[in-house]
């Protein structure tokens, strides 16, 4: 099966911002090969190291919430 890495290069983007804690931190628990390639893609600061977060960069928090938005959000004036 092909698999269109930047789909789950943004999901997992949006997914890093529904766990966004303390300004841009968000937890790492996803595929470290997802995280390495935010990473190069300049929108996660380097993920190795024992913290359990990630540090969005300026970009890369700005990315997130719309790709959550754009994802998640329900449409129309009756939004919980």
């Amino acid at each position: 099966m092909a698999v269109d890495e930047d789909k789950i290069d943004e999901t997992a983007l949006a997914l890093l911002f529904l766990t966004l804690h303390d300004g841009a931190r968000a937890w790492k628990q996803l595929d470290w090969d997802v995280l390495n390639r935010l990473h190069e893609k300049g929108l996660i600061y380097d993920p190795v190291g024992k913290s359990k977060s990630v540090l969005f960069t300026e970009e890369g928090l700005k990315q997130s919430e719309a790709v959550f938005r754009r994802l998640f959000e329900k449409d129309g004036p009756d939004r919980d």
